[in-house]
């Protein structure tokens, strides 16, 4: 099919979802941390890759949460690309929807070989089925879809209906590839836990045979947008289980798999995160942060929302961690004059005190380093009135080594799994943090002596402009608190 062609197609199915699809390139985007489209549009499932120097972010482009073509998606996949995470290009639709019993172009990956990038999808009919696709590309932007469209369907130990997300890869030992899909066995071992990734195998990436199962996780739900990439000596698998990313490791490319203490990647609400290499040694994984039905304390996640860019850390046991990307982080101006000294102590031997801090903008970045006495619980209160019952509390608890973003309206033993991330080693030690708050997002990296963690969320109701440093049952210091406007970008 020519180019022009498929523009159009492209054009008259995406009208018919009410989706626009850019058709012409937008260079100059500076600031894609927590970028979304224009419109009623949001970022959906991403699916990050890098070839030549060149970072792609392909994810599917989102109308109204998921709820396109009654239901089924009415997902393409959209595209942006960068040289330097700074300055990024938008292109057309990467691989949109041109048949009317084409009900989603669902998440898959993009794999080069032999100078062909082939971007290997799903696609979910209008029959609610799903199958695998591919489209092939000389350039990583325009892509033709191939011939049979639907050149896979669950056979074998997999039931018809989950069949999506492939994902593949070459095992240089052998030469094979092999392709991972999101599936589910038609005979689990116990009901309801038959949730796999399913596994095909090819020599030529034209003809596949099924195997067994590649992953049985054993969980409520099904395996999706998995990845396998290797990095310095250490092969991880990627996947994740009702929207949150977890990890394994092996030194095999085939496992067996080592599931780890830690093994979830990021934060809860940083959904589906996959990632790719940029540069020299370093990877970068992306996510969305999906919008709030309802307010925080009784809301919950739709899908798709706007992209997270982490920073992955491997350190030297080959444990994933996560920071901020230098270069994708919203920069302050110069620091506000709040009346925080260069070392503020919060006393309380028994009980709880806190020390308030009135100006702080409501879009800020916020960093200093916390220094914990005996302390069973500290940290900061953002975005809070004079009454103290509005705003929220981001809180560090030694003890179950837990970290957390809570409304400060919630009662203290308020456990919300989507506000906390659990098993942060360091807390009773000096440890550093970095705070964005932008709109109604806000985005922590910590940094103690053996890990750098991050945790996300979505705070939509309180605009106040008090910050409160506070501990209970002990002591805490915080050093150097700098609290700085964002730049506008």
């Amino acid at each position: 099919m020519k180019e022009i062609d498929f523009l159009i197609l492209a054009l008259i199915f995406s009208n018919c979802l009410g989706i626009t699809p850019c058709t012409a390139e937008d260079t100059g985007t500076t600031l894609m941390q927590y970028f979304r489209p224009e419109g009623d549009y949001f970022v959906g499932d991403c699916m990050p890759f890098s070839h030549e120097g060149v970072f792609h972010l392909y994810y599917l482009l989102d109308e109204n949460h998921h709820q396109g073509k009654g239901g089924l998606g009415g997902h393409q996949w959209a595209h942006a690309s960068t040289t330097d995470l700074i300055t990024w290009q938008h292109h057309p639709l990467a691989i949109g929807i041109t048949d009317d019993w084409e009900g989603s172009i669902c998440t898959g990956s993009v794999f080069y070989y032999d100078g062909l990038y082939r971007g290997y999808y799903a696609t979910r009919k209008t029959d609610g089925t799903e199958h695998l696709s591919v489209a092939i590309s000389k350039d990583g932007i325009h892509f033709e879809k191939t011939e049979p469209r639907l050149f896979a369907s669950p056979e074998g130990p997999y039931r018809t209906g989950p069949y999506r997300d492939p994902f593949v890869f070459r095992d240089e030992r052998t030469g094979l590839f092999h392709l991972l899909a999101t599936g589910e066995l038609r005979e689990p071992v116990f009901p309801g836990l038959g949730g796999c990734l399913a596994h095909l195998v090819s020599q030529d990436l034209k003809q596949w045979k099924t195997e067994s199962p590649f992953l049985v996780p054993g969980y409520k739900g099904q395996p999706e947008c998995s990845e396998l990439f290797e990095w310095n000596g250490w092969y991880y698998l990627v996947f994740s289980l009702n929207g949150i990313a977890q990890y394994r490791m092996s030194r095999d490319p085939l496992g067996p798999w080592t599931r780890l203490a830690v093994d979830m990647l990021d934060s809860p609400m940083a959904r589906v995160m996959k990632t790719a290499a940029f540069g020299e040694g370093r990877r970068i994984g992306a996510a969305f942060l999906p919008t709030l039905e309802g307010n925080m304390d009784n809301g919950h996640p739709q899908y798709a929302g706007c992209v997270v860019f982490r920073e992955i850390v491997q350190d030297a046991n080959g444990l994933l961690l996560t920071k901020f990307p230098a270069e994708m982080t919203p920069q302050g101006g110069p620091p506000v004059e709040l009346g925080i000294s260069e070392q503020t102590e919060v006393k309380a031997e028994s009980g709880y005190n806190a020390l308030s801090f009135h100006g702080c903008p409501a879009d800020a970045r916020i960093t200093c380093e916390i220094v914990p006495s005996g302390a069973t619980e500290f940290g900061l209160g953002l975005r809070a009135s004079l009454g103290g019952d509005a705003g929220y509390q981001l809180v560090f608890s030694p003890g179950p080594r837990k970290a957390d973003v809570r409304p400060c309206s919630l009662g203290n033993y308020d456990d919300n799994g989507r506000r906390a991330i659990f098993a942060v080693d360091g807390l009773d030690r000096p440890f550093k943090i970095d705070i964005v708050m932008k709109g109604d997002i806000i985005d922590v990296a910590l940094e103690t002596d053996s890990q750098k963690r991050c945790l996300i969320n979505r705070f939509p109701e309180q605009k106040g402009d008090t910050i409160f440093l506070f501990a209970r049952d002990g002591k805490v210091t915080f050093r150097n608190v700098r609290v700085c406007p964002l730049l506008a970008r």
